[in-house]
């Protein structure tokens, strides 16, 4: 299936000069599906809907500060390698090109629409991210912003602090939300007093409950048309006997990625924000990971997703960085994470982390068969 009669040309065509104020406007009156921004009539990037609406940056600043670097994908593009693309570029819209002339764009829910009759194969247990970053009710505003900037993620679920028990999310649009509200109500003028008060507010106060949530073993395409009937991109996965205990997230991220997965042999890769491998080449990176797996023969690896996400601290230049590694095996899901200056540091820290961690899995597995040889040895005195 490829994404001939997906893409679509209900787009709009701005400059890299023109005004956000403006670029609002054009969003509320026509409505497309995406903007392309263009210098000198030659493609430089993309502004997807919400990422212009959660936008707090003033109507006189430039798109080419909110655009961002997307691929420019074929018409024709097979509908699995145009969702690897979006992912890798960690992107929800990208220009969708006929030949060298621009034919519109591919936004990721397109493709999850166009695929959701075939989703109901696997389960949200298959995909979903079992290493999740939570925030307790108590919880300063402040101290939520700085989780979801240093994980790069954009959800938080909240978790009663006695009990663990979930009773919330928060997510970067509700931030947003909250903050531009308390804009309109309090004025123009210095705002510093009135951002820190905002800050210092516990996460109670803004977090969204119930929240809607997704249990392991009902289907992928459940799961995400419940995400299109609740207008949302994430949901909190619970176990099937508990529906306040966290067991996981599941994205549309995670389903594009999903549509990735191959059953050949080789193992797949998937590296989002690919761009920042600037010493290290995407080859380098299947190979170390390959080299990591072909000592566990006995673990067959499905698909492998490998994440930078840059941090705004930098030493002599180069920008912190922050790198996860997460296979999906035979065995289960297995993880491992690291920061350092420069993707290719941060990508072998995680490299090491992620080889303790199977490591790890092979102790827990032999110790388990031992224990059990040494029960039937039990029984039989």
């Amino acid at each position: 299936m490829d994404i001939t009669d997906i893409a679509t040309p209900d787009f709009v065509e701005v400059d890299v000069d023109k005004r956000l104020g403006k670029i609002r406007a054009i969003f509320e009156r026509e409505n497309p599906r995406g903007i392309v921004v263009t210098q000198e009539g030659e493609y430089a990037g993309v502004i997807g809907e919400k990422q212009l609406v959660r936008s707090r940056m003033e109507d006189d600043t430039k798109a080419s500060v909110v655009m961002k670097s997307a691929p420019g994908i074929d018409r024709h593009e097979d509908v699995r390698e145009t969702a690897r693309m979006l992912v890798e570029g960690d992107v929800q819209v990208a220009p969708v090109f006929e030949g060298e002339k621009l034919y519109g764009v591919i936004a990721s829910d397109a493709i999850l629409e166009a695929v959701l009759d075939s989703l109901d194969a696997i389960s949200v247990e298959d995909i979903l991210t079992e290493d999740v970053v939570s925030v307790g009710e108590k919880s300063h505003v402040g101290g939520a912003i700085n989780k979801l900037r240093e994980h790069g993620i954009s959800r938080l679920p909240v978790v009663d602090e006695d009990s663990g028990k979930l009773t919330g999310i928060v997510t970067t649009h509700d931030l947003v939300e909250f903050v531009v509200r308390d804009d309109s109500r309090q004025g123009r003028g210095d705002r510093r007093g009135d951002l820190d008060r905002m800050l210092d507010l516990p996460v109670y106060d803004l977090m969204s409950s119930p929240v809607v949530t997704a249990t392991p073993s009902e289907t992928v395409e459940a799961a995400v048309e419940r995400m299109f009937d609740n207008d949302i991109s994430g949901l909190v996965v619970t176990p099937d006997e508990s529906d306040d205990l966290v067991q996981g997230i599941v994205t549309k991220t995670d389903v594009l990625r999903a549509l990735t997965f191959t059953e050949e042999e080789s193992m797949d890769v998937q590296i989002t924000n690919v761009r920042l491998l600037e010493t290290l080449s995407r080859e380098e990176v299947v190979e170390s990971i390959t080299s990591v797996v072909d000592k566990y023969q006995e673990m067959q690896v499905l698909h492998a997703h490998v994440r930078f996400h840059q941090h705004k601290e930098k030493l002599r230049g180069t920008p912190l960085i922050q790198s996860q590694i997460r296979l999906r095996t035979s065995h289960g899901q297995i993880a491992g994470s690291g920061e350092g200056y420069g993707a290719e540091h941060a990508f072998h820290v995680a490299l090491d982390k992620l080889e303790r961690n199977v490591l790890e899995l092979k102790g827990v597995n032999a110790d388990e068969k031992y224990r059990g040889q040494l029960i039937r040895k039990l029984g039989e005195l």
